[in-house]
């Protein structure tokens, strides 16, 4: 059998990559990167690497060729960049005769009102068309992306949202890692959809969790979007990505992160990392100079 990762060297693939490996021998895992030279460790491991970008469908005919299982993580961009990335993708895979796909989606992607859910309905919708066997991943919201907040709170500042009483079902990355690579190498996921989200909490909360881990309080900033805007832009967020962290924002004020589910006990076999455990990891490696 052999396993692809794509996006091999993003954030979220090397955890899987370096998940699988502890149990999934290396000449059985395969990877696609937009540049090989980057994923020179995973060769030197006995890994096999492809060249794949989602952009130029030639490559992904060779990178999928052969492949029984694949973990297709869904690529950064704009919504329409995205779509047509992923659209390639699966195109490409269903011509290469992958026999199964798992794809890191967005929770309730279906339905959600997020302005990132269309990039993720119109890929599930694309996979489901092909027939391949798959197993939508609905990743509720890293806990790496408040990153920036806690480095704020760190130096001082307050933490600002405009998210008001919005929930979120944070979690660690690793956690979302070892789900993936769990149906990537398991059995028993052909045509599944998991909702994976941990404890919903608002931002107050997180707030609180933060406070008692750094030893005081926390204060939370509670704005409107124009001022939440305004607010990242002084934090030095590129006047680009601004519009899309207001839009988040507002998803999540509008509760569409807030999706109660077990599914991560399912697939980890374990509860979820608390948040507190989690965020003290992350409090611990800003507070050591890494980011």
């Amino acid at each position: 059998m052999k396993i692809l990762v794509t996006g091999a060297t993003g954030k979220l693939g090397s955890k899987v990559v370096e998940i699988l490996l502890k149990t999934v021998p290396a000449d059985q895992l395969a990877v696609s990167v937009r540049n090989p030279e980057k994923a020179k460790g995973l060769k030197e491991k006995g890994v096999d690497v492809r060249h794949g970008d989602f952009d130029y469908p030639e490559t992904l005919d060779t990178a999928f060729k052969g492949i029984d299982r694949m973990l297709m993580i869904s690529a950064d961009g704009d919504n329409e960049t995205r779509i047509r990335q992923h659209t390639n993708a699966v195109a490409a895979a269903e011509r290469a005769g992958v026999g199964f796909i798992a794809y890191t989606s967005l929770v309730n992607a279906a339905k959600s009102k997020m302005f990132l859910a269309p990039v993720h309905k119109v890929t599930e919708e694309a996979i489901l068309k092909t027939g391949i066997p798959y197993s939508f991943l609905r990743n509720n919201w890293y806990l790496e992306n408040e990153i920036g907040s806690v480095q704020g709170v760190l130096a001082g500042a307050p933490l600002v949202t405009s998210a008001g009483k919005g929930k979120v079902g944070w979690a660690p990355q690793r956690d979302y890692a070892e789900a993936a690579a769990a149906v990537l190498s398991g059995s028993g996921h052909e045509n599944t959809v998991y909702e994976l989200s941990g404890k919903l909490l608002t931002y107050g909360e997180l707030a609180a969790v933060l406070g008692g881990i750094i030893g005081k309080e926390v204060q939370v900033q509670h704005v409107d979007d124009a001022a939440y805007a305004e607010a990242m832009k002084a934090a030095g967020v590129p006047n680009a990505v601004v519009p899309m962290l207001v839009d988040i924002q507002k998803g999540i004020r509008e509760g569409a992160l807030e999706v109660e589910s077990n599914d991560f006990e399912k697939l980890l076999g374990r509860p979820v990392t608390p948040v507190r455990d989690a965020l003290a990891e992350i409090v611990e490696r800003i507070s050591g100079g890494e980011k």
